[in-house]
């Protein structure tokens, strides 16, 4: 954010039932984070910008770029969840009733401190998922009371049954065809798989997408000189999208030959 900063208004923001912010019984569903998302900007009176989401992030971000159109002028997934049903297995059995229960002991010091070498094993092996054993460790940490572990357990079950992820954003990938996309993803992303990238470039053939060969699912941690480089890169060499109504209306009307129309005139702005 620090170097982001220099040039540009930054805005990182908790998302309702993460970090810092409140954790109430509410709707933690992907569309409500994307009215949440909206109804910032409208507060910090931004009306447009350049969204960036990392993981569930990704598919707020996607949902958001879809849902409000006239306010993303680009867009970057990175690791991005929805793309398709693939997730880890761990992710599908927190979904099961009383699977939250579980995490309540697991909170104990003795259950910290097995859970915690169990990630430094990992990481010695040379697993995939012992690349991000520090990152997983911090999002483990961040579930210290009923409140926390609630939200995440919503959160969840809104894009993550025992069959996989729900939400998906290649069923309206298509409306966002002219805005700017940059794909971003770590090779041993043991979360989400890396062959999502190139689901989520099929559904947006415009897409650039760069594949970080020693990241796991948080490429930005990983090489953060390099993501920077790319980030920095991306918003300096593409326009902001432009949003037409009628193109849209079009689109909604026509999925498929709605975009094909608008790209074959001349009409994308990428």
């Amino acid at each position: 954010m620090a170097d982001l900063a220099q040039d540009y208004t930054v805005i990182a923001p908790d998302l309702l039932g993460h970090g810092q912010s409140d954790k109430p019984r509410a709707d933690y569903s992907v569309a409500a984070y994307a009215n949440g998302m909206r109804d910032l900007l409208d507060v910090l009176e931004i009306d447009h910008a350049t969204v960036v989401g990392h993981s569930l992030g990704g598919g707020v971000a996607a949902q958001f770029a879809y849902q409000y159109p006239e306010r993303c002028d680009r867009l970057v997934l990175v690791a991005s969840g929805g793309v398709s049903r693939e997730v880890h297995p761990l992710l599908r059995l927190a979904t099961l009733p009383l699977a939250d229960l579980v995490v309540v002991p697991m909170q104990l010091p003795p259950a910290r401190f097995v859970g915690n070498l169990c990630l430094q094993a990992l990481r010695v092996a040379g697993t995939d998922l012992g690349r991000d054993a520090d990152d997983l460790q911090r999002v483990f940490d961040a579930l210290p009371d009923g409140a926390a572990r609630g939200a995440f357990t919503r959160t969840l079950r809104s894009v993550v049954d025992w069959r996989g992820q729900v939400v998906t954003m290649r069923d309206r990938a298509y409306l966002t065809v002219d805005v700017p996309t940059m794909i971003i993803w770590g090779a041993h992303d043991a979360v989400i798989p890396v062959e999502h990238a190139e689901l989520a470039r099929a559904a947006l053939p415009s897409a650039r997408v760069e594949i970080f060969d020693e990241a796991g699912h948080f490429p930005h941690h990983a090489d953060p000189e390099r993501f920077l480089a790319t980030l920095r890169n991306f918003v300096a060499t593409t326009i902001a999208a432009v949003h037409d109504p009628e193109i849209r209306r079009e689109r909604l009307r026509h999925p498929t030959g709605g975009v094909d129309a608008a790209v074959d005139n001349g009409r994308s702005r990428r």
